[in-house]
């Protein structure tokens, strides 16, 4: 199994604009991947109620975790979108 811990980027945190971009990319792998915060229950990071219901707001941490082929990509590209501004591209 493969996981990346990050730091959220955005402003708002992981609300609207930003969870919407993130959960669409996450599809988009072709990999389940699941999302935490702070050590709490993982959810469908391809889920944007899921996501959102998290409240992960700017600079807390969230861990990404997905497993099989293209794992190590898809978590690379993923925690590379969180760690940045996403409302700030949203717009």
């Amino acid at each position: 199994m493969s996981q990346r811990t990050v730091t959220i980027g955005s402003k708002v945190g992981l609300h609207a604009r930003p969870a919407k971009l993130f959960t669409t990319a996450a599809a988009a792998t072709g990999t389940k991947v699941l999302i935490a915060k702070n050590g709490g229950t993982p959810v469908d990071a391809s889920s944007i109620l899921r996501v959102m219901t998290l409240g992960a707001k700017f600079g807390e941490e969230v861990t990404l975790t997905a497993e099989g082929e293209g794992a190590d990509a898809a978590l690379d590209g993923l925690a590379e979108m969180l760690a940045s501004d996403l409302d700030a591209v949203a717009e």
